[in-house]
């Protein structure tokens, strides 16, 4: 699996919008056969920091993805949006998708 976590700054102005703005490309990007998952949260710290985790089954489909019409497009929309470089970590790991956290479960009340 291929995961990927990105930093996404966003310009205050189009903080509140943003989902909005990365919708359609949220959507062709879920919809790609090798996409395992693709999540956008908000940072509790930072109200104009999105962050992005993604997954794919293999390297060939986080090419597909790079290579598709939807991410250049996307990549020109947000290029307006953004206040600073995006920061990315994208490295291999093992399995295909979450696993569960063995060292916390829910009790009982």
């Amino acid at each position: 699996m291929i995961f990927i976590v990105v930093k996404m700054p966003v310009r205050p102005e189009y903080t509140d919008k943003w989902l909005e703005l990365v919708g359609d490309f949220t959507r062709a990007t879920r919809d790609e056969p090798g996409n395992l998952f693709f999540e956008w949260s908000r940072s509790v710290d930072n109200p104009n920091q999105f962050v992005l985790v993604e997954g794919f089954a293999s390297r060939e489909a986080g090419e597909a993805h790079v290579n598709s019409v939807h991410f250049k497009t996307a990549m020109e929309t947000m290029a307006t949006a953004i206040a600073t470089t995006p920061q990315i970590i994208s490295t291999e790991a093992p399995g295909n998708g979450w696993s569960a956290m063995a060292e916390l479960t829910p009790r009982n009340r």
